[in-house]
């Protein structure tokens, strides 16, 4: 009987039986096999998406730059166009920064704009801006928290960027990029007060080495942090549901940038103090001030040690304890007592110091008290409904004072007034107001009126005080550097360290890029005859020329290395020397006991004439182990 051949499926039991007997010794190969494949085609995957998907997104394009979104670490990128050279990372905090945007945003309708909303949390909102000044192009960023809970964020990386501007501290250093500040309310302070605090010239407005430029209305609630070499952070004040909002500038360079932006032409007009100070060494007294009689003697003793060694110019400084008991003993001065104050210091000239602080035991307070003039006078406190207004204590100087109220008119006019008659009866040429820093209700946690939010106190008492005249010198500078005032700069300590000596060219740097051209340093020491008549005669002439330069195109009278050499990455980080225009370089030693140091000349394609030496050397180079010293400082003139 033939056997019958079956020409369908294999049968169940045969089929079971093979594979059993064929995976038997390839069952580890087979095994590794599909593992092997399963990696490869996630591999392929991954490098799919790598390759495809680019790690940085186009959220908002102009025609020099343009706004990215990094997915890595979900970051705002600025680019600089046609050669997408990155300006400025911006790290955001307070969302969940790796989600990242669509597509296609909520302004999408508007090629100006991007939108995009973190459910619950913030809305982002870019925008092109109309440019500042030719050979710019400006971004608005504004975030919007969702919940009060939300506090936005956003950090400026350091890497690869050098930061100037925005706030004075402690230790000044040029650039801010090793400087180091918790995070605490961008507000002008008193650093003998606080010096983990902010200093008293500050601007929001931040400058940066690749040509970018950070800058913050002042009526943004605003917090600040410097994390040394990493990042410097803005933020909103927790629990406000406050916006953050700034403004993103980009041009050519450095150099450029602040051209534009740091006091363009377009800005409030320039008025300089007066020049006449420029020359005048300013004498502080510190002798007897038992009483008046006491101080008078003491200022006639000063001013006759200083003819004995052939000083009979300048101004001696009267501090605000001496002034006050002067002012109580002349309050009711007669023409002879008029005449014989007008000769304290002759031939030099007399300074003054008041504040706007008075003290509840003075009888300027106490007057103003029996008056009923204290509520209107002296800051307060924002009364309960049917209360009565309790004046804002606060501590200066050791003793408990009320502080003068700058948002009454009234009160504004008494204290200009009192100033007015005090001069005129000290016979003082120059007055200068301490304590004009600071917000007396911050200090205390205490809401602040809207006019008075942030440096709202040292805007307008800044604009009050300029009324006086150009001979007046002020403790702070906060959106005033347009006004004819002097700055007092912040006291340094008499060693090599930054707190020190080696603080005082960065600090004149940043008080110069801000605009504080005229500032008084906190002490005069060692100086000779010889030292003031050349400074006198070098010297001012240069700051002259160099104020109406200022005062027409706001630039700075003292200039930083990159000023000449806006794209060389050495001069961005030279906190050593400075420019006085464009035509001269001062480069001191900084190290104690130092007898050599390195110069950096700008401006390549320019020659440099060591006025010491009369050697010329070329822009763009450093002159490595340069003889110096505290008596021949090396000064190089610019010939061509």
């Amino acid at each position: 009987m033939p056997l019958s051949r079956h020409t369908g499926q294999l049968p169940e039991s045969n089929w079971t039986l093979s594979f059993r007997e064929m995976t038997e010794p390839w069952k580890g190969a087979v095994g590794c096999l599909g593992v092997a494949i399963f990696f490869a085609m996630t591999i392929g995957i991954i490098s799919w998406q790598a390759l495809e998907q680019s790690p940085e997104e186009w959220v908002l394009r102009g025609r020099d730059g343009g706004m990215l979104w990094e997915r890595r670490r979900g970051a705002l990128v600025l680019r600089a166009l046609p050669a997408g050279r990155a300006v400025v990372a911006i790290a955001v905090g307070g969302v969940p920064a790796a989600e990242p945007p669509p597509p296609r945003d909520h302004c999408w309708h508007d090629g100006r704009q991007f939108c995009y909303s973190w459910e619950e949390d913030a809305e982002l909102r870019l925008s092109l801006e109309p440019p500042a000044a030719p050979g710019t192009e400006c971004y608005g960023v504004r975030w919007t928290p969702l919940r009060p809970d939300v506090t936005l964020k956003d950090c400026f990386s350091m890497a690869n960027v050098s930061w100037y501007g925005g706030p004075s501290i402690r230790a000044q250093r040029w650039p801010l990029n090793s400087a180091e500040s918790p995070t605490q309310p961008f507000v002008s302070g008193d650093l003998g007060m606080n010096p983990d605090g902010f200093g008293p010239v500050l601007d929001r407005y931040f400058l940066g080495s690749t040509g970018v430029t950070v800058t913050v209305a002042p009526d943004v609630p605003l917090l600040l942090s410097l994390e040394s070499h990493r990042h410097f952070c803005l933020e909103t004040p927790a629990g406000r549901a406050e916006p953050l909002q700034y403004l993103l500038c980009i041009s050519t360079d450095v150099a450029s940038a602040h051209r534009h932006m740091g006091n363009p032409p377009a800005g409030p007009a320039r008025t300089r103090p007066d020049t006449a100070l420029l020359g005048s060494p300013l004498w502080r007294y510190h002798g007897p001030e038992g009483s008046a009689a006491k101080i008078k003697r003491g200022l006639r003793s000063l001013v006759r040690r200083l003819k004995r060694h052939g000083l009979q110019e300048g101004v001696v400084a009267l501090g605000e304890h001496g002034t006050a008991i002067l002012a109580a003993a002349e309050r009711v001065p007669s023409e002879r007592r008029k005449r014989q104050d007008l000769a304290l210091v002759e031939p030099l000239q007399l300074s003054i110091t008041l504040s706007p602080y008075a003290s509840i035991t003075s009888p300027l307070f106490l007057q103003s008290l029996h008056q009923g003039e204290a509520a209107g006078y002296w800051l307060s406190r924002q009364p309960r409904p049917g209360g009565s207004l309790i004046p804002l204590l606060t501590t200066w100087k050791g003793q408990l004072c009320a502080r003068l109220n700058v948002t009454s008119e009234a009160a504004l006019a008494w204290y200009l007034t009192r100033a007015r008659r005090l001069r005129q009866a000290l016979g003082a040429t120059y007055v200068i107001f301490e304590g004009v820093e600071g917000n007396s209700f911050l200090e205390q946690g205490v809401p602040p009126p809207a006019e008075l939010a942030g440096d709202g106190y040292t805007r307008v008492l800044a604009a009050a005080l300029a009324t006086l005249g150009n001979g007046t010198v002020i403790s702070a500078g906060a959106s005033s550097s347009h006004l004819p005032l002097f700055v007092q700069m912040s006291p340094l300590r008499s060693d090599w360290s930054h707190v020190g000596l080696k603080g005082l060219i960065p600090s004149v740097l940043h008080y110069s890029l801000l605009g504080y051209n005229f500032f008084i340093p906190d002490t005069v020491l060692n100086l000779t005859r010889q030292y003031i008549q050349r400074h006198r005669d070098f010297v001012v002439p240069l700051l002259l020329k160099y104020s109406e330069e200022w005062q027409s195109l706001g630039h700075p009278i003292f200039r930083p290395a990159w000023w000449l050499s806006p794209t060389d990455p050495t001069a961005f980080t030279i906190e050593d020397e400075f420019l006085i225009g464009d035509e001269v370089l001062v480069a001191p030693i900084t190290e104690k006991g130092q007898t050599w140091r390195d110069v950096f000349l700008p401006g390549e394609g320019h020659l440099w004439l060591d006025t010491n030496s009369a050697r010329v050397f070329d822009g763009g180079t450093i002159l490595r182990n340069y003889s110096a010293s505290l008596a021949e400082v090396p000064v190089f003139v610019k010939t061509s």
